[in-house]
């Protein structure tokens, strides 16, 4: 609640002090909107000739354009391409190490019945 009052507060003082500024500035605006209109043709004429001589497309190569984006393509595709092989290591060398665990569970079980087939022979 005490931040909804304080974002009030602001907005309203807001709102004051830039009816306070407008207020001040009225005869500023009111010499300035009667020759506004005959500024306006020249204003447009001159930004539309700035931007004509300011062409930005004026040494752009279709070329080079493409040679860069190629060449970005080309290290994105290489860095998923280790990026995968990296993953695909490390899936093998966890498939190593199970088969690992897998051998030496099959030598305990052989052991073990090993040694049942001693214990349980007939003394001699």
């Amino acid at each position: 609640m005490n931040q909804e009052l304080i974002a009030q507060i602001i907005f309203i003082l807001s709102l004051i002090g830039m009816g306070i500024i407008v207020f001040w500035k009225i005869p500023v605006l009111v010499t300035l909107s009667s020759e506004f209109p005959s500024q306006k043709e020249g204003l447009i004429l001159s930004f539309k000739n700035k931007i004509k001589k300011i062409n930005p497309f004026q040494g752009f190569s279709y070329e080079v354009f493409l040679q860069k984006l190629l060449s970005r393509i080309r290290i994105l595709t290489l860095k998923t391409e280790n990026k995968t092989f990296n993953l695909l290591q490390k899936l093998r060398e966890q498939t190593q190490k199970k088969k690992l665990e897998n051998d030496n569970y099959w030598e305990e079980v052989k052991k073990s019945t090993n040694n049942k087939d001693k214990d349980s022979s007939p003394p001699a």
